[in-house]
C-alpha cells in the first residue's frame, strides 16, 4: 500500500469517526476480507431452494429462478466485522426481509429468527432486529452477483449486527418463539452482536 493510499485511509477513517459512524475497536478497511466456516459450497442451480419454516402462516420453497424473480431494493450501508474490520459505504442488492416475510406471514409469537446455511452453521438475530428497513437477503454486492467466498447465490444482511450474523450461502430461515444461539455463539460470542455496544463475546467465557 502506498503512502498515499495510507494517508487517504486515515484521512477516512478520521471523517467517519468524527461522522458517528466508526464502532469502538474497529478500524477502516479497504478491502473486503474473507472469513468463514467450512467450505464454499457449490451451487447448482437446478437442486438449489431456500424455505422458511417454523411458527410460520405458510411454510413455504422457493427454486433460484422464483426467488430472483421478487421485487428486489438496493442499498448502501456499512458493515463491520467482530474482527474488527469496518467497510463502509458498501452496495447491495436483494429482497428486504420484511417484504419477503410478508409473503407468508409469521405468528404473533415469533421472537426469532434463525438462519440455516449450506455446511451447517447457524446465526440467531431476535425479529425485531431482522425487521429493520435495512435488512435484506443479499445476492449481489457492487452491483454483481456475489462472489462465492461472501456467500453465493445468497446471504442475509444484518448491517446493525457484527458481520457474522449476516449468514453466507442461506439455505432456510426458521421463525422461533425461543432463542437459539448458533455455531459463533455457543463457540463463546455475544449473542446479540451490536457493534456500537462492542458485543464481541460472552461474559461467561472471560474474554472482556
Amino acid at each position: 500500500m502506498s503512502r498515499e493510499t495510507v494517508d487517504q485511509r486515515r484521512a477516512d477513517e478520521a471523517r467517519i469517526k468524527k461522522e458517528g459512524r466508526l464502532p469502538p475497536g474497529q478500524s477502516l478497511t479497504l478491502d473486503f476480507p474473507i472469513l468463514h466456516v467450512g467450505q464454499v459450497p457449490r451451487f447448482d442451480a437446478a437442486r438449489w431452494d431456500l424455505r422458511v419454516f417454523g411458527l410460520v402462516e405458510k411454510e413455504m420453497r422457493w427454486t433460484w429462478s422464483e426467488f430472483i424473480a421478487l421485487p428486489t431494493v438496493a442499498q448502501t450501508c456499512d458493515i463491520h466485522c467482530v474482527t474488527t474490520w469496518s467497510k463502509f459505504d458498501t452496495i447491495w442488492e436483494g429482497v428486504r426481509f420484511r417484504d419477503f416475510v410478508a409473503l407468508f406471514g409469521i405468528k404473533s409469537n415469533v421472537k426469532h429468527v434463525i438462519a440455516h446455511c449450506d455446511g451447517g452453521y447457524t446465526t440467531n438475530v431476535p425479529l425485531d432486529v431482522m425487521m429493520d428497513d435495512d435488512v435484506m437477503l443479499a445476492y449481489k454486492f457492487d452491483g454483481k452477483p456475489l462472489e462465492p467466498d461472501h456467500g453465493y447465490p445468497l446471504r442475509t444482511l444484518v448491517p446493525k449486527r457484527y458481520f457474522w450474523k449476516s449468514a453466507k450461502w442461506l439455505r432456510a430461515l426458521e421463525f422461533s418463539a425461543a432463542d437459539k444461539p448458533g455455531y459463533w455463539e455457543n463457540a463463546g460470542y455475544h449473542n446479540n452482536g451490536d457493534p456500537f455496544k462492542e458485543e464481541r463475546h460472552q461474559r461467561r467465557f472471560g474474554f472482556f
